[in-house]
């Protein structure tokens, strides 16, 4: 056997189904394994992927062993020549297997590569070439010194910044994510270090390579997509743990005395340095738009207070205790109004900030109406304060919008925002899987891996993608590999705009797949239904619905002492629903394939769990209709037609 190839997979079975498509293309001339470990995923890997792959030896492990163990447990099976260790979050190109093998002949096979490794918008991912961690190497990294003179040969020296990224080079450090090894290099070294569960194990293999008198080589002659961010969120408090308690491992493990001491020092420095600004990074993407939505509400209000009394009411003195209410009051009251409408969900939409402040105006305009004479002030404060925040905040996600920094759900947008790459049949599949994923409208149109007049009904052929990008506003291209090599296809999504997402697809998968930044989850489209349950405007509103109900139902409890037939039971629901432990309506059936909801006092089918007298596919479909077609009017119309049950 020429070539062994190990994939470690936990929870990403669209990426790995479309790496193995990429892998079985690149084996092409080649005698090559390919084994699979599976580290106990949850989301139905096997039964995905097992059926569509009868070539890959997959090993299904009964628990998360870790990335080193699952590895050196797919060596022992392994027969190659060549050991190549991949992410399941990757694409290789059609020549990268013989490219590399070729290369690692040439050195006298007395040597490991690994390759030129981009993300999924086109960006050089730095971890491509690194030295060895040292402690001054480490404090320019934390320092920032390394992101000021990214060329220097001192202060950059961790991703080797000196090195051009697009020259062969010997280097350090292989990355984890490909590392292609002489087995006879293995057997002599050891594989992995198993003492590191995740981050480290590329490192201390590295460092054992070289210290036998391997030399390590970074090829650029053939590049690999590297999605990242897929088997653990990077930036978040998890991977920052786990990253700097890997590198003391290694520390501990290969220095000694002071120099240790001083790198441990620094660890932990950097770990409490990641740590705040990972929180940081977290709390503003979460919170940075309503903390943005709020400043220019008070803003707002000041500024037309400050004219008010300048220009028009001069006579007029206002209670500073009153505005100080006034103001902040109507800002909590939008942003409530704006959560509860979607306003911050993912994919903005002008409506929903026209229903906000409208809403909330309403309500400040309503409790002005309510006040004292003493403590009332101009409505023409309140109303041009209203107004001139609504600009403002559109005007504000306008510019975020043309930047690209938000995304719209806009459906004139979204009809005209993604062109696929392929040829006719593959193009109709990738149409088919954006339809069963409800996305069918974001697709305007095909072009061609060719020239136009040799693809009837493209938009444009290859050549002409930039400009069709430019002139349509598309922000996402998708890529089927049938239509273009990935070869091609990683050549020139590197090529393109920087904000251009970009995804693949190869023909005869199930799926499509991308990320935006090597920084954040990847995405994907499969051949799954969606759920309006799912939806986290649905399960918001979802809740408070379950809450209001319960409130109501403790404000009015006279009128349900009567009307229920076991008051006590009805109020022990009432309870639970209030603190989170039920839901009023939930499933009928144990059906894992829906979103999961909480446990329903009444189910889809209108009757309590132990009533439901049909048969589970019967219960299934009720469920299954339930989940896509959720609105909160259906949990009252259930609600109203199963009241009498709400004790059981």
């Amino acid at each position: 056997m020429r070539l062994s190839v190990i994939i470690v997979n936990y929870n990403v079975k669209y990426f790995l189904e479309q790496c193995l498509y990429s892998v079985q293309k690149a084996c092409a001339g080649l005698a090559v394994e390919v084994i699979v470990v599976d580290n106990h995923s949850t989301d139905e890997s096997r039964s995905f992927l097992e059926p569509s792959f009868p070539g890959v030896r997959f090993i299904w492990n009964e628990s998360n062993e870790g990335f080193a163990k699952a590895n050196n447990r797919a060596i022992s099976y392994a027969t190659g020549e060549y050991i190549l260790f991949l992410n399941p979050d990757t694409l290789v190109p059609e020549d990268c297997f013989h490219q590399c093998i070729r290369f690692l002949e040439s050195k006298q096979n007395a040597a490991a590569v690994g390759v030129k490794m981009i993300d999924g918008t086109g960006r050089f991912l730095k971890e491509s070439k690194r030295a060895f961690p040292s402690p001054l190497t480490s404090l320019y990294k934390l320092s920032g010194l390394s992101v000021l003179f990214p060329r220097s040969q001192t202060f950059a020296r961790y991703h080797l910044g000196h090195l051009s990224e697009n020259e062969n080079h010997e280097v350090d450090v292989l990355a984890g994510a490909f590392m292609m090894i002489p087995r006879r290099l293995l057997d002599e070294v050891g594989s992995f270090d198993e003492t590191f569960f995740m981050y480290g194990e590329d490192v201390d293999l590295s460092y054992r390579l070289q210290k036998a008198g391997c030399k390590n080589f970074y090829f650029s002659e053939t590049s690999i997509i590297h999605f990242k961010g897929e088997s653990t969120k990077r930036g978040s408090m998890n991977y920052v743990r786990m990253f700097y308690t890997a590198m003391s491992l290694f520390v501990k493990k290969h220095y000694s005395g002071t120099r240790a001491s001083l790198f441990i020092f620094l660890i932990q420095v950097g770990i409490l340095t990641r740590a705040f600004l990972a929180a940081t990074a977290s709390l503003l993407k979460k919170a940075g738009l309503p903390i943005l939505d709020a400043a220019t509400i008070l803003t707002s209000f000041w500024v037309v207070k400050y004219f008010w009394n300048t220009y028009i009411r001069q006579d007029v003195n206002y209670s500073p205790n009153t505005l100080w209410i006034a103001f902040p009051v109507f800002t909590a009251a939008f942003l409530m109004v704006s959560y509860y409408s979607g306003l911050y969900d993912k994919g903005y939409k002008q409506s929903q900030l026209v229903r906000s402040t409208v809403i909330a105006g309403l309500l400040l305009l309503s409790g002005y109406g309510l006040l004292p004479e003493t403590m009332r002030f101009s409505r023409g404060i309140l109303l041009f304060g209203i107004l001139l925040a609504f600009a403002v905040m559109n005007l504000l996600r306008q510019l975020f919008i043309e930047l690209r920094l938000l995304e719209t759900d806009d459906e004139d947008e979204e009809k005209r925002q993604t062109l696929v790459v392929a040829n006719a049949a593959d193009f109709d599949a990738i149409n088919n899987l954006m339809l069963n994923a409800g996305m069918q409208e974001r697709v305007l149109g095909r072009v061609s891996p060719g020239f136009p007049n040799e693809e009837p009904g493209s938009l444009g052929g290859i050549d002409q993608l930039p400009v069709l990008i430019n002139k349509y506003r598309v922000r996402e291209v998708i890529f089927c590999e049938n239509g273009l090599s990935l070869k091609e296809t990683i050549s020139l999504v590197s090529k393109l705009p920087a904000v251009t997402r970009n995804k693949f697809h190869a023909s005869g998968s199930r799926s499509i797949v991308g990320s935006d930044s090597k920084n954040v989850s990847g995405d994907y489209v499969a051949a799954a239904k969606k759920y309006r349950v799912a939806k986290p405007i649905n399960r918001r509103n979802k809740r408070l619905f379950d809450i209001s109900l319960s409130a109501f139902f403790i404000i009015s409890f006279p009128v349900h002492l009567f009307l229920q037939k076991r008051p006590a039971g009805f109020y022990k629901n009432v309870f639970s629903v209030l603190a989170g432990n039920k839901s009023w309506v939930g499933y009928a059936s144990a059906n894992k394939q829906l979103p999961p909801i909480h446990a329903g006092v009444l189910t889809s089918t209108a009757l309590p769990f132990l009533l439901n007298e049909l048969p589970e596919e019967s219960l299934q479909k009720s469920d299954e209709w339930y989940a896509s077609e959720y609105t909160v009017m259906l949990d009252v119309q259930k609600i109203r037609s199963g009241y009498r049950y709400l004790y059981y």
